[in-house]
């Protein structure tokens, strides 16, 4: 059973909660858009699913009640007592953590395969994907509700302006894609920003073989100065050979270059060390 908005009010009260903004702390208290999240995830009996900020368990309930094994992560200690009362009697195991820093090898043991279905608190959800993506390869797929500009670009195509460091990183790793808006109105409290779904789907291999220290420490060179031409934002770093041997023209801006230009370039740079 989801929980009402009344019944989220309630809950916070009773425990003499309110959300912690430093936290990032938005819980949803809408049941049509949890039981919109929980369907969009295709979530079922023998799934294994890894939820981050929990909260109240507004949808940590839905998923449990899905038949799918729940592993729920929250960093605010003030919230566990409310968990306990409203996810762990249905079997959901109720995680204190800071998703960062956590043992995920331990915590997602019991299955080579994870789900995240979450609620990202705004000001880390970015870092907690592309940081999942780079360290916990058992979490194959994300449904993730993220603040619209976020989301939009994590999913961002290629020559887009919100192709970016996070777009190009994720790319490496997975493929992503906004599946659904959410308004401000489903939230307790109510943000000032829309948020999005974003469903992302890690690759069966790395989009390219290279190490991705090395290009993205040169895709973040690049777009620290994204309005130039590559010539000059990568000035002292690519040598014109280097961009001919690659295939790149100089003369494009950083956001025009798709993730497997890059690693040719980071390619072309690496053999030039050796």
């Amino acid at each position: 059973m989801t929980l009402t908005r009344t019944q989220v009010v309630e809950l916070l009260e009773r425990h003499g909660l309110r959300p912690s903004r430093a936290l990032g702390q938005n819980f949803v208290a809408d049941p049509n858009t949890i039981r919109r999240i929980v369907r969009l995830a295709g979530i079922g009996p023998g799934s294994h699913v890894v939820e981050i900020g929990p909260g109240v368990g507004s949808l940590t309930t839905e998923l449990a009640a899905t038949g799918a094994e729940v592993v729920a992560v929250e960093l605010d200690r003030h919230l566990l007592p409310v968990l306990a009362q409203t996810v762990e009697p249905l079997g959901v195991r109720v995680v204190h953590a800071d998703a960062r820093t956590a043992d995920w090898d331990d915590l997602l043991a019991d299955a080579p395969r994870w789900a995240l279905v979450a609620n990202l608190p705004y000001n880390v959800a970015t870092t907690i994907v592309l940081d999942l993506l780079d360290r916990v390869p058992s979490i194959t797929e994300m449904l993730v509700m993220v603040q619209r500009e976020v989301g939009e670009r994590l999913a961002a195509p290629v020559g887009t302006p919100a192709w970016g460091i996070p777009s190009v990183k994720l790319s490496l790793w997975a493929r992503a894609e906004v599946v659904a808006r959410v308004p401000s109105t489903v939230f307790v409290p109510q943000p000032r920003v829309e948020s999005v779904l974003v469903r992302i789907v890690r690759l069966d291999r790395p989009a390219v073989d290279v190490d991705p220290e090395p290009l993205m420490a040169l895709v973040r060179t690049a777009f620290g100065q994204r309005r130039k031409m590559l010539r000059r934002s990568l000035a002292g770093v690519v040598t014109p050979e280097q961009f001919a041997a690659a295939g790149i023209d100089p003369s494009e801006r950083p956001e025009r270059l798709t993730v497997a230009q890059w690693g040719a370039l980071t390619t072309v740079i690496g053999r030039s060390r050796r």
